[in-house]
């Protein structure tokens, strides 16, 4: 019987040892070359990190860099709890949703 509980409904510090945690496994199962096993943690670990940021400080029609992508870029037209509905810039103009974690102010840099 699963015990896991919804990144909605943990504490501050729960999301932060989740995210250490899934981020250990990920590590792991690179080393020993399980791909499929790496991008599932990798995406849990961004999923979790999404539940530590304030939907509030993304705003609608605002372009942000996309971490990790470096030269891609997404403006945003809504947003759903954690997710940032859009389009990528100079794609094919298709609505996608991002988990915030993902997205940075591209004002700012990468740090």
């Amino acid at each position: 019987m699963s015990t896991e509980k919804r990144y909605s409904t943990m504490t501050e510090h729960e999301l932060k040892q989740e995210i250490a945690q899934l981020k250990e496994k990920a590590r792991k199962a690179e080393a020993l070359g399980i791909v499929n096993e790496f991008a599932v943690l990798e995406r849990k670990a961004i999923m979790a990190e999404a539940y530590l940021l304030n939907p509030k400080n993304f705003k609608k029609q605002e372009v942000y860099a996309i971490k990790n992508d470096p030269g891609k870029y997404f403006k945003i037209d809504y947003l759903n709890g954690v997710f940032a509905w859009g389009y990528r810039l100079g794609g094919e103009r298709e609505l996608e949703a991002l988990p915030i974690s993902l997205l940075e102010n591209k004002k700012g840099g990468q740090s």
